[in-house]
């Protein structure tokens, strides 16, 4: 028996202004499904405050309230509703055994080329622009000519899959249009050739920078500022727990750790990597910055997590994407100051939502200007990386040799991804 395939996602306002809305998904189970939740919620620009989730192994019931960030669009409910009911697997049971998540890499690449005349904000405004039309960067290629022309080639993938149509095409170019105005010298839309499998690669990395941006490991004595928030003024550890005495069939994991943007994403899309499934699970009401979260889980081949090493893997993993899920640096690269900001791929090949439009907001708050940006992939020997890379105009109001300044930018950008 299933359920009416429109009652397989319900969203509910709240009774009160101000209240969460309530996200409720009842359909059938599959590994990776809640991360697949998890991305289109971070996607949406929301929040979730709370949840629980309760699976058979073969039925799932997730329940999530969620809020809007400050900086998101108006949220689009309806909308919401249809990409959670297409990632849900199909409620007659002869079809979801065994189905996998999409993969962001299926879809069709498109190449949106501009030209335009530049100023200040202009990257995070086209950003704003493909978030409200449900466009996904998938790579970017931004330069700026000595007269101040800007050349943008955004390689994107559509959600709604109509791309392919004139008037989805004549929408995307007449929104843009409506936003660079004048300035706006062409725009044009086509699906990407061989110029999307050979765009530039990054530029070459120090080994000291590469460490940086992508190493797998938090020494003891860790004292970045990426694992504070402004509700918690001293440093916190991620805390991993597990614990194989509460459940004959499942491994408890308690995790405790400073609350972010995304972060019950992180630790479903490193399960689902892991071929972990989620039992139940319970996820508290932020306290005093805080997120505690208690999971029963287990392999997707119904085994607990009972070898000592896999508990250690698993708990030392699930501590580095929660304290650092995002890394953040400015480097020189020449005469030029250049932000590189990293984070992991799913193995799914699906990269992390909004980091584009979250970098681009808080340069455009500071007031500087982006004079190149690009978006690529490092694969290291244990995972693959999508990486930004923003050369930062020196014509700014800002001395951007200065370390005070350079600490500055940092943090902001760290703030606007984590959500502080």
């Amino acid at each position: 028996m299933g359920v009416p395939w429109d009652d397989a996602v319900l969203i509910e306002k709240g009774k009160k202004p101000g209240e969460p809305y309530v996200i409720t998904v009842n359909c059938p189970d599959k590994t990776g499904l809640g991360c697949d939740i998890c991305h289109t919620i971070l996607e949406f620009g929301l929040y979730i405050t709370k949840g629980d989730v309760s699976t058979d192994g073969l039925w799932c019931y997730v329940v999530f309230w969620v809020i809007p960030h400050s900086s998101s669009r108006a949220v689009r409910w309806v909308r919401l509703k249809e990409r959670l009911l297409s990632i849900c697997p199909s409620c007659t049971p002869t079809f979801y055994l065994n189905q996998q998540s999409p993969n962001a890499s299926s879809s069709p690449v498109y190449l949106l080329k501009f030209c335009c005349l530049d100023r200040k904000g202009l990257l995070h405004d086209v950003t704003q622009v493909f978030d409200e039309l449900e466009l996904t960067i998938q790579r970017v290629k931004v330069s700026t000519a000595p007269d101040g022309r800007v050349l943008d080639l955004f390689f994107i993938t559509d959600n709604l899959a109509l791309l392919h149509t004139k008037e989805r095409q004549d929408e995307t170019c007449e929104q843009l249009y409506a936003v660079l105005g004048e300035s706006c010298i062409s725009c044009d839309l086509q699906l990407a050739g061989p110029q999307y499998d050979n765009s530039p690669g990054l530029s070459s990395l120090s080994p000291h920078v590469a460490e940086e941006l992508f190493r797998c490991t938090i020494s003891d004595n860790e004292t970045h500022s990426q694992a504070l928030s402004p509700d918690v003024k001293e440093l916190k550890k991620a805390s991993v727990k597990t614990d194989n005495t509460l459940s004959p069939a499942h491994t408890l994991l308690q995790i405790n750790c400073v609350d972010h943007k995304g972060f019950l994403y992180d630790i479903m899309r490193t399960l689902k990597d892991c071929n972990i499934q989620i039992a139940f699970g319970r996820f508290s009401p932020v306290n005093k910055g805080l997120r505690e979260l208690d999971l029963f889980i287990r392999y997707k081949d119904g085994k607990k997590i009972v070898d000592p090493e896999k508990q250690e893997a698993l708990s030392s993993r699930l501590k580095l994407e929660l304290l650092h899920p995002l890394r953040v640096l400015i480097i020189d690269r020449g005469p030029d100051t250049e932000l590189l900001i990293s984070n992991p791929v799913e193995l799914s090949g699906r990269g992390r939502p909004r980091v584009f439009y979250d970098v681009t907001f808080a340069l455009k708050s500071l007031g500087i200007c982006i004079f190149s940006a690009k978006i690529g992939r490092h694969s290291t020997e244990n995972r693959e990386w999508e990486v930004y890379n923003f050369l930062l105009d020196e014509n700014c109001r800002f001395q951007l040799s200065s370390e005070t300044v350079r600490n500055q930018i940092v943090d902001k950008v760290r703030r606007s991804l984590m959500g502080w």
